[in-house]
């Protein structure tokens, strides 16, 4: 049964634009409501210690990594949204890259503008954070958070099982090399077949 078409570079970057749009919307929407109602730097238990609301300013990375050097993840921020959508418009033929591609760019978008926008001023914003789960790890994150670190595992995935941006797949080179490790005796076999008969 053949496959599935490619998409179109059109059809490709509207999925990406549409699930990008959709986690931006979401990751700051969440943010809105977190400062709205949370108290800043206090627990707020939701489900036990399995789930805690932690609302927090963070103006490094994970683990509140580099603090005194906001900007640096803003221009990172800015340079890998400009590679998706370099790639969205170039490139990606594929749904599964398209769909990965899409949400990873939500996530990038959702800490991108809080940096922008954000105090204490343009491109050295604070990120907000409120989400916190310390069974799984100590971090507090938030939406954005979430939809990064789980695309590039999926992207890590796609280029592990050889998919392409256009939607083709690597070609394993296993009947080749058992072509190529034939047994001699079937060599000699041909060749006896192809020799004239002798009279």
């Amino acid at each position: 049964m053949p496959g599935r078409p490619p998409l179109r570079k059109a059809a490709a970057g509207a999925i990406i634009a549409t699930l990008a749009v959709l986690v931006l919307a979401a990751d700051q929407f969440t943010k809105h409501l977190a400062l709205q109602n949370l108290p800043y730097e206090q627990p707020v238990p939701v489900l036990g210690d399995f789930l805690i609301f932690y609302l927090v300013r963070n103006p490094g990375a994970a683990f509140s990594l580099g603090e005194g050097v906001t900007w640096i993840f803003t221009i990172a921020l800015a340079a890998v949204a400009v590679v998706i959508v370099w790639l969205a418009a170039t490139r990606v033929k594929s749904r599964l890259w398209a769909v990965a591609l899409g949400l990873l760019l939500g996530g990038v978008l959702g800490n991108l503008t809080d940096r922008l926008l954000r105090e204490p001023g343009f491109a050295v914003g604070h990120v907000i954070d409120f989400i916190n789960t310390p069974w799984m790890m100590p971090a507090i994150y938030n939406i954005a958070d979430i939809f990064i670190v789980t695309m590039m595992i999926g992207v890590a995935l796609l280029v592990l099982v050889g998919l392409h941006f256009d939607g083709s797949r690597e070609v394993r080179q296993e009947a080749a090399s058992t072509q190529d490790t034939a047994a001699p005796g079937d060599e000699e076999a041909d060749a006896a077949a192809s020799d004239p008969p002798k009279v």
